[in-house]
This record gives structure tokens, C-alpha cells and sequence, in this order.
């Protein structure tokens, strides 16, 4: 992709990402993420299902009825795993206009250049009763302060613009989507120790009560 930025080794932002998202307090995210989203698409229905990216190697699409499951990677070379997939640049998919029912974005928006354009792209594609579904940081969160202060690192998954629940329903709102549901989750802090985090699982149960805004 033409505006993707590297690092010293050469590494793309995505490829970091994708590595942060491989072990560590990535994983742990990822598989909880992962179950949440299992119970969304298991709610949905039709033909065709299009991920875009795919974060930490693992399919966020396993939960889904829909039989026909792409994926469209955004790093060269990435395996596709069972399911059929391309690579490509997300502000351009190489797909055909409503042709998809379901569109899955997992923390492809805040590590974009152009996200609003992903979001055209994700309409584009998309049949007229079509979903799309929005994994992100909240900025307004730990993970959000922890990106403050750590930002200048250049390191993920620090480095990427997370983007305010507001500005995303705004711009969903100007394709004509209508936000369906809202889930905030995932309240626990991004330490590096995983036996820390994992003693500090119940911050997940209180979290919707005693931060909501989170």
C-alpha cells in the first residue's frame, strides 16, 4: 500500500500489529474480543461474509452461521488459513457492489490512514440491509490513557489513532447506517504481565457498571 509507514526493521505498521496481536496481552485481547463477536454474527444471517484484515492470524468469523466466509488481508504473504481469501488495500476492496451481507472490521480503522474511506468502501460493498461490525481502542479508556503516554514509542498497538465512539457513529451516519448496538468490554488495563491480568478478570464484570463510558 503506497501510504504504509515502517519501522527501523523495516516492518510495516500492520505487521507490528499483527505480531502485538499474536502473544501476550494481545492474545488475551483478542480472544476475548473474539468471543464477543462470536455472539454478534451468530445473530446474523446471508450468503456472504467479507473480514477485512485479520489481526493475530486467528478468524473472528468462526462464529458465524453464513457459510461463504473472505477474508481480505491487508499484509503480503499472510495466510488465509481455511477460509478463501485476497490481499489488498482496505480503502479499495476488490469486490463486487452489493455483493456482501456482513463486513467485519477488526482494529482495521485506527491503524488506516483514510478510515472514513474503509467505512465508504464497507457501504459500498454491502447489500442494502447489509452489516458492518467495528472492533476498536476506545480512547477514553486505560488502553486509551495508556496511549497517551506511551504514543511516542512508536510501538504497538500505541501508535494507531483510536478513534471516539462519536466521530465513528457520525461518519456512519453520513453513508446511512444506523448503529444497532453498542458494546463496551475488555475493562482490565494493558499490563504485561499475563498472570496480573488474568487476577484482574473481574475488572470485566464491574467495568460496564462502574465505567460505562469506557
Amino acid at each position: 500500500m503506497a501510504d504504509e509507514i515502517t519501522n527501523k526493521n523495516n516492518l510495516s505498521v500492520r505487521q507490528q500489529v499483527q505480531l502485538w496481536f499474536a502473544g501476550g496481552q494481545g492474545a488475551l485481547l483478542l480472544e476475548e474480543e473474539k468471543k464477543k463477536l462470536s455472539q454478534r454474527l451468530y445473530a446474523l444471517f446471508g450468503y456472504h461474509i467479507l473480514q477485512v484484515g485479520n489481526i493475530g492470524g486467528r478468524h473472528f468469523l468462526d462464529g458465524s452461521k453464513i457459510s461463504h466466509k473472505l477474508l481480505a488481508s491487508l499484509v503480503p504473504g499472510e495466510a488465509s488459513g481455511q477460509n478463501p481469501g485476497f490481499c489488498c488495500d482496505c480503502s479499495n476492496l476488490p469486490v463486487a457492489p452489493d455483493s456482501i451481507d456482513v463486513v467485519v472490521l477488526p482494529h482495521v480503522l485506527e491503524f488506516e490512514a483514510n478510515p472514513h474511506q474503509v467505512l465508504r468502501e464497507s457501504e459500498r460493498v454491502l447489500i442494502g440491509e447489509g452489516h458492518v461490525v467495528i472492533l476498536g481502542f476506545n480512547p477514553w479508556s486505560l488502553w486509551g490513557l495508556w496511549r497517551l503516554l506511551l504514543a511516542w514509542r512508536e510501538k504497538p498497538p500505541w501508535q494507531g489513532h483510536y478513534i471516539g465512539l462519536t466521530r465513528i457513529k457520525d461518519w456512519l451516519k453520513l453513508l446511512d447506517f444506523e448503529v444497532t448496538g453498542i458494546e463496551r468490554f475488555y475493562f482490565r488495563p494493558p499490563l504485561r504481565s499475563l498472570k496480573l491480568l488474568k487476577k484482574l478478570e473481574f475488572m470485566d464484570q464491574l467495568g460496564p457498571y462502574c465505567w460505562p463510558w469506557f
